[in-house]
């Protein structure tokens, strides 16, 4: 699986530029598609959901041409769709499978539609009935009430009213109603039950409204289309930035200082999700607005948590649960059962990922209360669902954090990590790397000291496993079962010692047979794997300084300073000899000078993360050099990178 590690951020402060509005984009290249005349549509999404309709609308005959920077020219159909029959993969996108569903039961033709797996699970059934109430003819290829269809020609009988369930998705409502101009005739939609998600409907009666077509509605109980409505190419559209993707880093600054200015979405918009930022405000977070941007920062004195009714704001509620990690209290969101039937159980998903960084969560049908308390590492799984990739990066502004799986964000937001790595400053990594007995750790330890960074002596985890398997009578070479340990390694650092399940083990370590046993399963991919997160996981605030053999290339490529510190293998078999002499140990020189010959042969020809400089590295020689030089030297360097 792939995975991104994400470092503990120090802060936030900076510019977006959105991406398109999913939502907007989706709605917009269907109905200039039914429209008639040719539509030319300006800063569209660029995104998986975007890519499965722009494919079934040329699948159905529709002119699709790239314009190049977002832009894309459609050629309507007038309502009439050309081609009569087609096989439509939608993937997971359902502001195109809804809506297309309705649009196509009411087209004549002869039609499937199924998507991945998620889809299959995702219910459709209650739109599927408000269309064979006028007479569409569709059947489902799989389990009653979802996905996949056969939609047949059939005798489409307006009658007047067609009745919708409102309480389950809005998508149902949206769908209907850009599909009735298509009757000719006069209907009435009445929505039984209360509606959920009523901005996502105000987007979807504005855009039709561009496109000619003006819906009569009656509080958010009946909806009417009148007869002859018909839609009309407006020319040139452009798609607002996205206000659900605002909300991440409109949190960022809230939370990591700000100010975090996004741009392409402000005070104009038609997008329910702008308001966002009233609830972000209520949780203290200092916002400023303008017609077409909006900017927080973070309030003195922190956040504090809020009690709020979500159904204005569904999809950016999600973003709210990942910032009650930082709010005193505890927050209670409410009204967002909308959140069961998404790309994933999103309450479920949500708070098992919570109570993975330490949170108390509480979950119910349609609401989730969250509990701060002190966070701790963890692997984030993302559930193939784009915004739980974006709101648990939050969590990173507090604990390193690793992101499974993080090219699920293609779906809305493909650039959405190197936009967050552009407005976040991560706490700063000095990797020291070098051959065994180069000075290395005491160097490290003392920049370390020196800096008030945290320390990590990534050889020491090598031990650990070493010495854990020896105890365990794990065999060094058994990879899955030395893996295994390594994965579940109960290791703390004390002050002055290392401790492992609790007992002291610094000595025991740091024996000729553990520095060989380290080499032996240091040298196996699935060790390394499983030990990568534990040693990033040390990038906490204010900084880390990491030593080991590769600290640079491997662990923390994106290292503020890397250092390659050596000498020559006959002053660090004198250094080795004199340490191991002082801890009481026996030794003998030419056969430590040997035994560093062949360690330095073994870890620099080894095919996993072997042992060499960077391009990028500092060559630092210490055979001449006293330790308070060499010291001195790497704070001179890591002053140099970070001014």
């Amino acid at each position: 699986m792939e995975f991104l590690d994400l470092p503990q951020q120090l802060s936030a402060v900076g510019t977006v530029r959105l991406p398109g509005s999913k939502s907007i984009s989706n709605r917009v290249l269907l109905l200039a598609a039914l429209a008639d005349g040719v539509s030319e549509v300006r800063d569209l999404l660029a995104s998986d959901d975007t890519e499965r309709m722009l494919e079934a609308l040329q699948a159905l005959g529709i002119g699709v041409e790239s314009l190049g920077a977002e832009s894309w020219r459609i050629r309507g159909c007038a309502g009439r769709i050309p081609v009569k029959q087609a096989a439509l993969f939608l993937g997971n996108a359902g502001t195109a499978f809804r809506p297309l569903t309705a649009a196509l039961a009411l087209a004549g033709g002869d039609y499937t539609l199924t998507g991945v797996a998620r889809m299959h699970e995702r219910p459709i059934g209650d739109l599927v009935d408000g269309l064979r109430q006028l007479g569409a003819d569709i059947t489902y290829l799989g389990n009653e009430g979802y996905p996949p269809l056969q939609l047949k020609p059939a005798a489409i009988r307006p009658d007047g009213v067609i009745q919708v369930r409102g309480d389950v998705s809005s998508q149902f409502l949206t769908g209907l109603l850009m599909a009735l101009p298509l009757t000719g005739e006069t209907v009435t939609v009445d929505v039984v039950g209360d509606l959920i998600s009523k901005p996502y409907i105000e987007i979807t009666l504005a855009i039709m409204a561009r496109f000619g077509v003006v819906v009569v509605r009656d509080g958010w109980q009946r909806f009417t289309v009148p007869a002859g409505s018909r839609y009309v190419s407006p020319g040139t559209l452009y798609v607002e930035g996205d206000a659900s993707s605002a909300s991440y880093f409109l949190a960022l600054g809230a939370i990591g200082g700000g100010p975090v200015r996004v741009e392409g979405v402000g005070s104009e918009s038609i997008q329910g999700d702008v308001k966002f930022a009233e609830a972000l405000a209520q949780m203290g977070a200092v916002i400023e607005m303008g017609p077409n941007w909006m900017a927080a920062r973070a309030p003195q004195g922190g956040l504090h948590a809020v009690d709020l009714d979500c159904n204005h704001i569904p999809d950016a509620a999600m973003t709210l649960a990942t910032t009650a990690l930082f709010a005193r209290g505890t927050t209670t969101l409410r009204n967002i059962a909308s959140w069961r039937v998404k790309e994933t159980d999103r309450i479920a998903a949500m708070a098992i990922e919570l109570r993975k960084l330490g949170a108390e969560v509480e979950e119910g049908a349609d609401f989730i209360k969250i509990t701060p308390s002190t966070l701790k590492p963890a692997a984030i799984d993302t559930y193939d669902d784009h915004r739980m990739a974006m709101c648990f990066s939050l969590a990173a502004l507090a604990t390193p954090l690793r992101i499974n799986d993080p090219q699920c964000v293609a779906k809305t937001f493909p650039d959405y990590f190197s936009c967050f790595a552009a407005v976040t400053r991560a706490a700063p990594v000095i990797a020291i790397d070098g051959p065994s007995a180069s000075g290395k750790g005491t160097v490290a330890a003392r920049v370390a000291a020196a800096l008030g960074y945290a320390y990590l002596d990534s050889g020491a985890l090598y031990r650990l496993t070493a010495l854990a398997a020896q105890r365990a009578a794990v065999a060094w070479d058994d990879e899955a079962a030395v893996a295994t340990l390594a994965a579940q390694l109960p290791v703390s650092f004390s002050e002055d010692d290392i401790l492992l399940a609790g007992i002291p083990v610094g000595d025991a370590i740091r024996t000729e047979a553990m520095s060989a046993g380290a080499s032996q399963v240091a040298a196996l991919p699935a060790v390394r794997d499983a030990l990568l997160f534990r040693q990033r996981a040390f990038n906490t605030a204010p900084g880390l300084v990491g030593d080991g053999r590769d600290m640079g290339s491997v662990v923390f490529p994106q290292a503020s300073l890397k250092v390659f510190l050596t000498a020559s293998a006959e002053v660090r078999a004198e250094r080795r000899y004199k340490q191991l002499i002082d801890k009481g140990f026996s030794a003998n020189l030419p056969d430590l000078l040997s035994d560093l010959q062949q360690r330095d042969a073994r870890d620099s020809q080894r095919s996993v993360a072997p042992l060499r400089q960077e391009a990028d590295a500092y060559l630092l020689d210490t055979t001449a050099l006293t330790i308070e030089q060499a010291v001195n030297q790497v704070l001179a360097w890591q002053a140099n990178a970070l001014s």
